[in-house]
């Protein structure tokens, strides 16, 4: 995957701008040299702002930017002037980002339209001037306050793909030639296992100019969600699908118990994905007659809409389609409105299988840097310790 375009995770430090410190200034003019506080307050610190793009379809823009900081604030000056605000940080993403914390692996954020915005990091607030102090008890007020510090996190951003309908199999069950035949996607197709090696995206033409989105996963072995094979990566991808299609080689032993190990692996990912629509597409039936396939319907599960298909012939792909429109489109698998009031509910992320990954791609964990800015960024910090703003 080191040679590959699709990049669907990276791991970026972000911080946000600090804030501009407030300004103690006594003005002094001909003929009063006692006029009084003119201290200005300082500007805030830019912040980290997640942006929707959709011309984006992969993270590879950010895959060697590791390291993303907003400006900072600009300090008070004399006569009240304002210090200039940090300007804001964009980073565009792809829709279907998710956002994670890389240290303790909590869901932050996600990013699901295009144009969105989401305030990763804000910037801290700028300090209040000595002008902002008088009072008719104290005139001159020698005091301002520091600007707030900055907000520093590592996310680590993990890109979602959003399609109607994931296909789930074992390697060489035909799933890049049934997607290559739907639509124009042309995936790379051969006879051995893990031909598919990203992830891959095609739009199946409908009835009447109807359309919907069908996504091709690399396969999965049994035991990928230990981690064996490439399945357990990407199944994260289908977990935003809204139906799930489950295809099985005709020429296998025993259909069932194949299509069951394919279920108990995505149980094991994440069991939420259980309660997703899920049609059977049996494959490569162009090496069977009429009389097997009546005989393989008896031992296949009756909890779910079962299609024998052949992508090379054709035979069956107008069925599996009005199966999948009629499965996308029923009142089961309609999702209800969300008020504003509503959040979608993300799982944690679990760093521990995570860690692994990057490691392999030969990322340092335990980076360290320490630069001017830094230093300065410290004795801030300090001084608003022993600051109480108001």
């Amino acid at each position: 995957m080191a040679d590959s375009n699709f990049v669907d995770y990276v791991k970026i430090l972000c911080r946000s701008g600090k804030g501009g410190r407030g300004s103690m200034h006594l003005k002094h003019v001909k003929y009063n040299y006692n006029a009084g506080p003119d201290g200005g307050d300082g500007g805030r610190g830019g912040n980290i702002i997640l942006r929707g793009n959709h011309n984006y379809w992969t993270l590879l823009h950010l895959k060697y930017q590791r390291h993303i900081f907003a400006e900072h604030g600009g300090n008070g000056g004399k006569d009240k002037c304002h210090g200039t605000d940090g300007k804001d940080t964009y980073i565009d993403v792809p829709c279907g980002t998710v956002v994670y914390n890389a240290e303790t692996g909590k869901f932050v954020c996600d990013v699901n339209y295009d144009g969105q915005e989401v305030v990763l990091l804000k910037g801290g607030r700028g300090g209040l001037g000595n002008f902002q102090f008088r009072s008719a008890t104290n005139q001159a007020p020698r005091y301002a306050q520091p600007g707030e510090p900055m907000e520093e996190m590592t996310v680590i951003l993990e890109l979602k793909l959003l399609a109607d309908v994931g296909l789930v199999g074992f390697p060489n069950a035909g799933k890049s030639t049934l997607i290559s035949s739907l639509s124009n996607a042309r995936p790379k197709i051969a006879n051995y296992p893990f031909t598919t090696m990203e992830p891959s995206l095609g739009i199946v033409g409908y009835r009447d100019n109807k359309s919907f989105v069908m996504a091709d996963i690399p396969g999965i072995i049994e035991g990928a969600s230990e981690g064996r094979g490439l399945g357990l990566r990407f199944l994260r991808h289908i977990e935003r699908n809204s139906l799930l299609l489950f295809m099985v080689p005709g020429d296998t032993d025993d259909i069932k118990r194949e299509y069951e190990i394919l279920l108990n692996e995505l149980k094991q990912f994440n069991p939420e994905m259980l309660d997703k629509r899920r049609v059977l597409a049996v494959t490569k039936c162009d090496l069977l007659d009429e009389e097997l396939m009546d005989m393989l319907k008896e031992t296949l599960p009756d909890d779910l809409p079962v299609v024998f298909i052949s992508a090379v012939t054709g035979f069956g792909l107008n069925e599996l389609k009005d199966v999948l429109w009629e499965e996308l489109n029923s009142e089961s698998n309609k999702l209800k409105v969300i008020t504003s009031t509503d959040t979608l509910i993300h799982r944690d992320k679990d760093m521990s299988s995570f860690a692994s990954e990057l490691h392999d791609e030969g990322e340092d964990e335990d980076i360290e840097f320490v630069d001017e800015e830094d230093v300065e960024d410290i004795e801030d910090i300090e001084d608003y310790e022993d600051f109480e703003y108001v």
